[in-house]
């Protein structure tokens, strides 16, 4: 047993050492053969590589950019493709496109087309889905681009502008009607002079009217871009109040409803006097219409820091707040109030004469003066809505006169 234990241990020994010795030979022959030219044999294949300058130019393009290899690899791609989900685990995420990547890279012809996208990680039913022009086109002979646009925000003005289109000639149509109508009526009762007034009455209600429309028009067109197109001048908030509460006055009195404004005064906004005053004066005359009778609406005036109201740069706000003990908003119609023509009543907007463009000019004016406007309410509570706005300073002569004492201004004014 001894022997053929020692016998078994050389055995080992001997292919150990032929082993080793192997190895040595075939590393050495490697050697020689790259010191001498020769191929050693086939390399493993590599991932194509993008033209040069290609990888610059998907750097700075707007559109989300995909290069796609011979097995449909995604060889690059941009942040905005992962971001709206169009690559997922290095493949391309959306079969519609995948589909022509590979029609294009058989005939090397460039496709288009239009397609609607749900957002990653939100339910098709929650979200407006996301509407996307994919272009596809060869890159070399191996390679192909996708190039997708999000158009989503374009369709979105094309649809507003389609509305704002129909709705104003359905607008304009009313009260053009009903003057047509009227001037025929008053033109039968010739012989009837109670007849003649009253229906002249009636016309001079819609002319106010198409005169209010036409003018809402003109206000809102120019401040729908937000931008600000005039110098802007110092403005005296009490002044803009003064001006919102003797614009409602005979409706509020009608209604016996009074209007209250209190809170800071001595404050001053810059901007265009106009624009805020139409924006201030549609907040308030909201509030009378959709309040029932012998009720109170209230104005508020506060200094506040954009800090701590928008997490901006430490600076000064001005808030003014319109409150009602109206009917209230839905919690689905407060996502819609400021669009162009919506009611949330249209039926009571026809008996108060509203065109649903107001708050639409409110939240315009807000933006092309670097403030917000927002919306609380409750159903059968009321509502309030507040603009905020960036603080101005008094004009000179009106800060040297601040010295002298005042009387307090009245806290309720109807």
């Amino acid at each position: 047993m001894a022997a053929a234990a020692a016998c078994a241990i050389a055995g080992l020994g001997v292919g150990l050492t032929a082993s080793i010795a192997f190895r040595w030979s075939e590393r050495e022959q490697g050697r020689a053969n790259g010191s001498s030219g020769r191929n050693p044999g086939p390399e493993p294949p590599q991932e194509p590589a993008l033209p040069p300058g290609v990888d610059t130019v998907l750097s700075v393009l707007r559109s989300c950019a995909i290069v796609l290899g011979d097995g449909d690899e995604v060889v690059k791609a941009s942040s905005a493709a992962y971001a709206m989900g169009l690559v997922r685990g290095g493949k391309v995420a959306v079969d519609q496109m995948l589909a022509l990547a590979r029609s294009t890279r058989r005939d090397g012809e460039i496709r288009q087309i239009e397609l609607e996208l749900t957002r990653p990680g939100v339910p098709a039913r929650a979200a407006e889905p996301l509407a996307v022009s994919v272009r596809v086109a060869p890159l070399g002979s191996r390679l192909v681009l996708v190039l997708v646009e999000d158009r989503t925000e374009r369709r979105r003005i094309e649809a507003i502008r389609r509305d704002f289109v129909a709705n104003v000639s359905h607008e304009l149509k009313t009260p053009v009607g009903a003057l047509s109508l009227l001037s025929e009526a008053v033109a039968d009762a010739s012989d009837d002079p109670e007849a003649v007034q009253r229906f002249a009455g009636r016309m001079q209600v819609e002319a106010t009217r198409l005169a209010s429309l036409v003018q809402e028009i003109i206000d809102l067109s120019r401040v729908q871009d937000d931008q600000l197109k005039v110098d802007p001048e110092p403005v005296a908030v009490d002044e803009l109040i003064a001006e919102a509460i003797d614009r409602c006055r005979q409706t509020a009195a009608a209604k016996q409803i009074v209007i209250a404004a209190g809170g800071t005064t001595g404050l001053y906004l810059v901007g265009n006097r106009g624009q805020l005053a139409a924006a201030l004066g549609n907040l308030v005359e909201n509030a009378v219409n959709y309040s029932p009778p012998r009720t109170r609406v209230a104005i508020a005036t506060r200094r506040i820091s954009s800090a701590a109201a928008l997490g901006e740069a430490d600076g000064e706000l001005i808030e003014i707040s319109v409150t009602d003990q109206g009917i209230g908003i839905s919690e689905k119609d407060r996502e819609r109030i400021f669009e162009r023509f919506y009611r949330v009543d249209p039926a009571r907007s026809r008996l108060t004469g509203g065109t649903g463009l107001g708050l639409s000019i409110v939240k315009h004016v807000a933006a092309s003066h670097r403030g917000t406007v927002s919306v609380w309410s409750v159903e059968g509570q009321g509502s309030t809505f507040t603009l905020r706005l960036p603080a101005g300073q008094a004009p000179v002569e009106d800060r040297a006169s601040s010295a002298a004492p005042t009387l307090p201004a009245p806290e309720a004014r109807s």
